[in-house]
């Protein structure tokens, strides 16, 4: 059985710290706030996440970091993404040499560009830094309901080593050598996510959440390339699986905020009333940023931009969609489709 230190004490880390501690381990989970510890102490539950929920015994609460750390091979980074670098650099302080780091928070860096995972090296170069992500609520986790992730990994004996403490009779892990795809696939969703909330609070149909979740898996899968992500990575449960949970899910925060802002709300009035953080807020100007960097074409993206910080109508987001200049789905593999169907220009 493992020590492992749960940093943040939000839904996510929480799920994740009950859901270890029932495989046996020996679980801290450490939040800044000391309301927070003092709640889930006092209450043993996350009132305000996981209301119902009740942390077993073997999970201590602190908001001593150095106490939290202290013994532990394995490290979750459950941090929102624009917390993760000034929470890396505590976490550092303490870092001892061999403990694994594992991050699985989602988004990227706005001012960087850069993935958490990378945040995260810069500020712990000599420890291991693995993501673990995919189609996985928290309010679900916690209740034991079967889920799949993958954790990705530069090495395979550290992949192997996080998905044998993770794996349980209701949480399936799968492992990759994938960070980057796996990263941007986990942060990228979210923006399509806003997106297809949006669409739902302007009352369209399961044809146009269906073609935005189609279309955006494509933008993501494009840019992916471009950065050198493998292509599976976004058939996989991090890319397609991760992305169909949250555009369909009441769960999903991302979701939930599209809705209020396709229903008139504003950008600030919509993070409001979901009371938690929206990462695909930030993701969807770092990600506009990085289509430009890598000059990529991705549409869904910048609308939903625009929308968010531009003050853009979102009815005329999806007109200006939808009369793009005609193109094939596939240009891509144009050549290869003329090989296959003998597809002769008239």
């Amino acid at each position: 059985m493992e020590r492992i230190c749960i940093v943040g004490a939000g839904s996510w880390g929480t799920a994740l710290g009950i859901l270890l501690a029932k495989s046996g381990h020996s679980v801290t989970i450490w939040s800044i706030m000391n309301e927070e510890v003092e709640m889930l102490n006092q209450h043993r539950e996350h009132i305000d996440k996981l209301p119902g929920i009740t942390l077993p015994d073997n999970i201590m609460v602190t908001n001593n970091l150095e106490e939290g750390m202290s013994q532990t091979g394995i490290v979750v980074m459950a941090v929102p993404s624009k917390f993760v670098r000034n929470t890396a650099k505590l976490v550092k302080q303490y870092i001892q040499p061999g403990q694994i780091i594992v991050n699985v928070a989602k988004g990227l860096e706005e001012e960087t560009l850069l993935t958490l995972a990378e945040v995260i090296e810069e500020e712990m170069p000599n420890n291991p830094v693995t993501v673990l992500s995919g189609p996985s609520h928290a309010e679900e986790v916690a209740k034991n309901i079967p889920t799949t992730c993958v954790v990705g990994a530069r090495s395979k004996q550290v992949a192997e080593k996080i998905q044998d403490t993770f794996m349980s009779k209701t949480f399936r892990v799968y492992t990759s050598p994938d960070i980057r795809g796996i990263e941007l696939g986990g942060a990228l969703k979210n923006v399509i996510a806003l997106a297809a909330g949006i669409s739902d609070g302007l009352k369209f149909g399961d044809n146009t959440k269906a073609a935005l979740m189609t279309r955006g898996i494509a933008e993501i899968s494009r840019l992916g390339l471009a950065m050198g992500a493998s292509i599976h990575t976004f058939g996989g449960l991090s890319g397609v699986g991760d992305l169909i949970v949250t555009c369909t899910s009441m769960h999903s925060r991302n979701r939930r905020a599209g809705i209020l802002i396709g229903s008139g709300y504003t950008l600030e009035e919509a993070i409001s009333e979901v009371k938690m953080v929206v990462e695909g807020v930030n993701t969807a100007n770092a990600a506009y940023k990085l289509a430009q960097k890598y000059n990529i074409e991705m549409p869904i993206i910048e609308q939903v931009s625009k929308v968010l910080f531009e003050n853009k109508n979102p009815k005329e987001a999806v007109e200006d969609l939808m009369l793009r200049d005609k193109t094939k789905e596939h240009k891509e593999y144009e050549m290869d489709f003329n090989k296959i169907i003998n597809w002769e220009e008239e």
